[in-house]
């Protein structure tokens, strides 16, 4: 595949972004004053992934632009399943991109209001307790072809409802033996409109009002009320949503609320080779198939941090997908692209080598050390250079010998003379074996007329290699990543048995100085990461970022 061409990786003009077209016609129309005012909604029940970083950099950039404001508001109307850990990770993910909220608020800050809001529609002939139980109400609910029945229990009177509504708030029933459904259409096309359910019974202790209450608000009907009451302009959300947008629409009314906010929904994040739902991302942590919700494999933002991704590339990424209505796949690739382009002037260069072969260069003096110099970036020539050991026993790559070369191999190989990256022209002259027929090390000769910068001419060779000095190698541990997904045959989404694939080499002296969370380019191989959780001042342990080439075609 070819390398991707910057003029079609170009990011889209902001005039694409239908979200803020209908910003701008709300502000020009006063619709809200000159008030935007966004949220970005997370369920605390696991850890976000790279499609919440769309909707995190689509609302507080929006927020920005329009010197607005943007809420970190939690979803937290099913304590079954939240968590505080899943909590101070949003928090930490929202910071590291770079984004910071007006306020912080809980859905649970408004179940008092939500619960009075509930009466004002039992008491409006609006809503109604169930008995149906969970498959019972599936089955009235009728199908998109057919319309729903009426629950038996839809005419209770209002005097009735408020009795029972009371009766489940005390605790007096079980989870699921009733429910309070809104009362609206059971011919509806609308399947979400048919007398959706907007609380239930829940015996669960809640992180922020403990044991007050044991119903909960649905999302549904919780969530449109939130927007209200934070002054909430412009509720965007993802594509899913948009049937629900009436039901969102009908609570406002029914509760005579002025100047209701509006949802915009827009198009999800689907990335090739990549699972993007948080169900499935803890089914893989649950069963120990990944490291964590964390583990550099993953999607998760705590993922990508560790994998060596940088917030900027992140950021980049989501201006240049886009914002769209129609649903669509984006190439992994394309994120990697833009990982790569922001780090090629960030990191410095470091020689390191992976399943080494030793190299002795039989007429360089056994006593003498060189330091060369090799620039740090060669795309920024204000990094400056670095200082390199060299000497009479190397180390090279074991992808940098073949005792019988292939056609258009040009790196060591028995004969032919290379050039040592930063050093000399060496030639391999022998391979020296041990009894069970593996190699020992390749004796060598270099030419002390060709040192790097020393401005020989008329020797051309076509391989060009790096090494690392053998006294002053450091061991390091490196893990070299694939997709956690791949496509099988069938073209299904697959776990991928290599994923992960450990190894370990040896690196220049400065390699070994890394501290957890330094980036660099290892020449000729990638951009990789000290791993911020397994690297110590004993063990060196690099994490590979993404690779030098892009593969992403537009």
């Amino acid at each position: 595949m070819a390398d991707i061409d910057n003029k079609q990786a170009a990011a889209p003009d902001s005039a694409s972004n239908f979200i803020h077209n209908i910003i701008d016609k709300d502000l020009e129309n006063q619709k809200y004053g000159d008030r935007v005012h966004t949220r970005f909604p997370p369920e605390p029940n696991g850890y976000l992934h790279i499609g919440h970083a769309k909707s995190i950099c689509l609302n507080f950039s929006t927020a920005e632009k329009y010197h607005g404001k943007c809420n970190l508001r939690y979803d937290d109307t099913n304590p079954v399943k939240e968590d505080m850990e899943y909590v101070d990770a949003i928090e930490e993910d929202v910071r590291w991109l770079g984004f910071e909220w007006d306020n912080r608020l809980w859905a649970s800050d408004y179940f008092d209001k939500m619960y009075e809001f509930a009466i004002r529609l039992i008491k409006k002939g609006k809503a109604f307790v169930c008995d149906l139980n969970a498959d019972q109400i599936r089955e009235y609910r009728g199908t998109l072809k057919e319309p729903g029945k009426e629950s038996p229990y839809r005419n209770r009177s209002v005097e009735e409802n408020l009795k029972l509504f009371e009766e489940m708030k005390e605790g007096k029933y079980a989870d699921g033996e009733k429910v309070l459904r809104a009362k609206i259409d059971m011919a509806s096309p609308n399947i979400n409109m048919r007398d959706p359910v907007i609380y239930r019974i829940s015996h669960t202790e809640h992180h922020n009002t403990g044991g007050k209450y044991c119903i909960y608000p649905m999302y549904d009907y919780a969530h449109p009320i939130e927007d209200a009451i934070e002054g909430i302009t412009h509720s965007i959300c993802t594509l899913e949503f948009e049937d629900h947008r009436p039901l969102y629409d009908w609570v406002l009314q029914e509760l005579e609320w002025e100047a209701p906010p509006q949802q915009i929904e827009f198009a999800r994040l689907n990335l090739t080779n990549t699972v993007m739902s948080k169900r499935h991302l803890k089914a893989l942590v649950d069963d120990g198939v990944v490291d964590g919700w964390d583990d550099p494999r993953m999607p998760t933002i705590a993922g990508l941090r560790r994998r060596g991704y940088t917030p900027e590339a992140i950021r980049d990424f989501c201006e240049r997908i886009g914002v769209s209505k129609a649903n669509s796949t984006v190439d992994v690739a394309l994120l990697e692209h833009c990982v790569r382009e922001d780090l090629k002037t960030k990191v410095e260069s470091r020689n390191v080598v992976e399943d080494p072969i030793k190299i002795v260069i039989t007429n360089y003096p056994e006593d003498q050390t060189e330091e060369m110099e090799i620039e740090n970036n060669r795309e920024v020539p204000e990094m400056g250079n670095r200082k390199v050991p060299f000497s009479r026993e190397l180390y090279v790559d074991g992808a940098d010998f073949m005792e019988e070369p292939v056609k258009k191999y040009f790196r060591l190989f028995p004969g032919n003379e290379v050039r040592f990256k930063g050093a000399y022209f060496i030639t391999c002259n022998d391979v020296v074996k041990n009894e069970d027929g593996t190699i020992r090390e390749l004796h060598c000769t270099y030419d002390p007329q060709t040192k790097s910068g020393s401005g020989f001419e008329g020797r051309k060779v076509k391989g060009t290699i790096h090494w690392v000095d053998a006294k002053t190698a450091v061991k390091v541990k490196i893990r070299n990543y694939d997709y956690l997904m791949i496509e099988n045959e069938e073209g299904e989404n697959v776990l991928n048995p290599d994923s992960l694939k450990e190894t370990w080499g040896y690196a220049e002296p400065a390699a070994g100085d890394a501290q957890p969370g330094e980036r660099f380019q290892f020449f000729r191989h990638g951009y990789y990461i000290a791993d911020a959780k397994l690297t110590t001042d004993e063990e060196k342990v690099f994490n590979k970022i993404v690779g030098l080439k892009s593969s992403w075609k537009k």
